[in-house]
């Protein structure tokens, strides 16, 4: 499992959703991602 696979192609059936994630000071932005 990865974080993001740019050959993916969706299909009619995925359900895809975003999020605006700001990291506190000090914490690196895949640290505030991968705990969303």
């Amino acid at each position: 499992l990865t974080y993001y696979t740019p050959e993916y192609e969706t299909k009619d059936t995925d359900i895809l959703a975003a999020f605006r994630v700001t990291p506190q000071p000090g914490v690196p932005p895949e640290e505030a991602g991968a705990a969303v």
